[in-house]
């Protein structure tokens, strides 16, 4: 019976993060497709998830937490372009994170820039000498709820 709980306790927890894994968008067409019938923005994240310690650090103490998700979930669409070194990706996808990352100018990892669902860029972070921090965060949320409600 206890490895039963302890089993269906796993099955939860695996479920749980797939879901809010699956809140990330890979093609940032369709996600101003989406932000713009929802009336959100768009925010993308560079990332190097499997060799960037500021980008895990990013994803693991904001991106994980309930209070991101709960904001993410009613304000943004959420895109995430990775530039792994050891996970397999599509050459598609390779080729379609670069030729944003250059059209964005990104030049550190992680980077965060967030779009209206027109595209316009209305706000970037973007952090090479420190990780990005939960103040940061906080920052950027505050700045997205000011644009939000002045375009309501």
């Amino acid at each position: 019976m206890k490895k039963l709980m302890v089993g269906l306790l796993a099955c939860l927890a695996l479920a749980a993060l797939r879901a809010s894994e699956s809140d990330w968008m890979t093609d940032l067409s369709k996600a101003q497709a989406k932000a713009k019938a929802e009336k959100k923005l768009v925010l993308m994240d560079f990332t190097g998830s499997d060799w960037c310690p500021p980008c895990m650090k990013l994803k693991s103490e904001v991106f994980a937490t309930t209070e991101f998700a709960d904001y993410a979930k009613k304000n943004l669409v959420l895109v995430e372009l990775d530039f792994p070194r050891k996970k397999q990706q599509s050459a598609e996808q390779k080729q379609a994170n670069q030729a944003l990352a250059s059209k964005y100018k990104v030049e550190a990892y992680p980077t965060i820039i967030v779009l209206n669902a027109e595209g316009k860029k209305i706000d970037e972070h973007s952090k090479t000498a420190r990780c990005f921090t939960a103040k940061d965060s906080a920052q950027a949320r505050r700045r997205a709820a000011r644009y939000v409600s002045t375009r309501r």
